[in-house]
C-alpha cells in the first residue's frame, strides 16, 4: 500500500510542478519532456530487464551449485554458536534453529528464492512458543531485525545491473557493500540487544563480534592509508579474487558431494531467466514514475533542498543525488532498485553518484516489506520495537555506505 502511494505521488507531484513551470516560469517544453520520459523510461526498463537475463542466469546457476553442495549448511555450522546466544528463548537444538539460520545464511549469499520460504518457516516455528500470539516475541524481533539489516556477502543483483548499464568494473562496489551491511547488521543487533537486555559481553558473542569488527576495522584502516588510485586498484583486485574464489568454492562443494554440476547450474540458470522476465513490469512501472518525477523538475528541487541542508552544515554534497535510493530502500526493494538504475542512467554507472547509489542499494534491506511479510504470515499485530530497531539498522547502513563511498571512490 505504501508503494502505491509513492508511485501515484510521483505523477501527481510531477503534474503540479509542471503546471507551476508552465504558468509561472513560461516553460512550454516541460509537458513534452514529461511525455517523452514515459517513452524513454519504458524502453529502458524493458531493455535492462532483457539485458539482465544472461548475467543473472549465470550467477544464479553458480549459486544453485553452491546451494546443492551445502554452502548454506556450512554457514549454519560456522555461526550456529553465535546465534544460539542471541536467541535465548529458543530451546537448545530446537528444530526452528535450522530454518532460522539457513534463512540468514541464504540472505548473505543473496539467495532470495531460498531465503523467503525459509524465513516464513522460521517465523512460524518461533510463533509456536510465543506466549502472546498477536504480539511479537523477543526472538521474532531479533530475527526480523537481523533479516532486515541485510548482511550481504554476494550482491549479485547490483553487480548485474551495473554491468548492464555499462560499468567498467561492475564488482567495484563489492567491498563497500560488504562493510556497509556489516555496520547495518551490527547497529541492528546492538539496538535489539539493548531492548532485550542481551549480554553482548558474553564470551561467545564477544568472540564473533570482536573478530568481525576487528577484521572490518583493519580493512578500513588499511585502505585509509592508501592513495585513491591504489584504493581502487586493490579494491578491484580483492573483489575479483574473492568473487572468483566463491565461485570455485561453490564448484568444489558440488564436486565433493559428487553432484551433477551441469544439471545444478541449468536448474539455477532457469530461475535466473524467469527472475529477469518477472521484474519487467515492476522495473518499467517505477522507472516511468521516477522518470516523470525527474523530467518535471521535481527531483531537482528535492535534491536542491537536501543539498542546501547539508551545505548549511559545511558537508560535501556530492553524494546527495544518490539519496533517493536510500530513502526508498526501507519502503520498497523494487522502488529503490529503480532509483538506483535511474541514477546510474542519468549520471553514469561509474560516476561517484552512480557508485554511491549502488552501495546504498546493497547497504540494507526493505524493512517495512520484510516486517509486513513475516509478521503478517503469523498474524502479529503488535510489532513492539521491531520497526525502531530496523530503522536504526537502516540509518547505520546508509551512513556507512556514504562514508565508505567517499573512502573508496571519491
Amino acid at each position: 500500500m505504501v508503494l502505491n502511494y509513492i508511485w501515484v505521488s510521483f505523477f501527481i507531484i510531477a503534474f503540479v510542478i509542471a503546471l507551476f513551470r508552465l504558468f509561472f516560469l513560461g516553460d512550454t517544453q516541460v509537458f513534452s519532456d514529461i511525455f517523452q520520459s514515459t517513452i524513454d523510461s519504458s524502453k529502458l526498463g524493458f531493455e535492462i530487464s532483457l539485458g539482465l537475463t544472461g548475467v543473472l542466469t549465470f550467477w544464479l546457476g553458480i549459486v544453485k551449485i553452491g546451494e546443492k553442495g551445502g554452502m548454506v549448511k556450512i554457514m549454519y555450522k560456522l555461526v550456529g554458536p553465535f546465534f544460539r546466544k542471541l536467541f535465548p528463548e529458543i530451546p537448545k537444538d530446537h528444530p526452528v534453529l535450522g530454518p532460522l539460520l539457513l534463512n540468514l545464511s541464504a540472505n548473505m549469499l543473496n539467495l532470495d528464492n531460498a531465503a523467503t520460504p525459509l524465513g516464513l518457516k522460521a517465523m512460524e516455528g518461533l510463533q509456536e512458543f510465543n506466549p502472546s500470539k498477536d504480539r511479537a516475541s523477543n526472538a521474532q524481533i531479533m530475527f526480523l531485525v537481523l533479516n532486515t539489516s541485510g548482511l550481504t556477502i554476494f550482491p549479485i543483483n547490483i553487480m548485474v545491473f551495473r554491468a548492464q548499464l555499462g560499468a567498467a568494473d561492475p564488482a567495484d562496489i563489492f567491498l563497500p557493500i560488504l562493510i556497509a551491511t556489516f555496520f547495518s547488521t551490527l547497529a541492528g543487533l546492538i539496538a535489539v540487544s539493548i531492548y532485550q537486555k542481551i549480554n553482548l559481553f558474553d564470551k561467545t558473542i564477544l568472540l564473533y563480534l570482536g573478530t568481525m569488527t576487528a577484521f572490518i576495522a583493519a580493512i578500513i584502516f588499511y585502505f585509509n592509508q592508501l592513495e585513491q588510485e591504489q584504493i581502487q586498484n586493490i579494491s578491484t583486485l580483492s573483489s575479483h579474487f574473492l568473487l572468483f574464489t566463491l565461485i570455485i568454492g561453490m564448484i568444489s562443494l558440488g564436486i565433493r558431494k559428487k553432484n551433477n554440476l551441469y544439471e545444478d547450474f541449468i536448474e539455477g540458470a532457469k530461475e535466473g531467466f524467469s527472475v529477469a522476465i518477472k521484474i519487467i513490469p515492476y522495473l518499467v512501472a517505477m522507472l516511468v514514475g521516477i522518470g516523470v518525477f525527474r523530467a518535471s523538475g521535481a527531483m531537482d528541487y528535492f535534491v536542491a533542498i537536501i543539498a542546501w541542508i547539508f551545505e548549511s552544515f559545511g558537508v560535501n554534497t556530492d553524494f546527495v543525488e544518490a539519496l533517493p535510493t536510500a530513502i526508498m530502500k526501507p519502503l520498497s526493494g523494487s522502488g529503490a532498485r529503480a532509483m538506483m538504475v535511474e541514477t546510474m542512467k542519468t549520471h553514469g554507472a561509474d560516476s561517484f553518484v552512480g557508485r554511491v547509489a549502488s552501495v546504498l542499494q546493497g547497504s540494507t534491506e526493505t524493512t517495512f516489506y520484510v516486517l509486513a511479510l513475516y509478521f503478517g504470515a503469523v498474524n502479529i499485530k503488535n510489532t513492539r520495537y521491531a520497526v525502531v530497531c530496523g530503522l536504526i539498522a537502516d540509518f547505520a547502513g546508509i551512513i556507512a555506505a556514504i562514508l565508505l563511498s567517499y573512502l573508496f571512490f571519491h
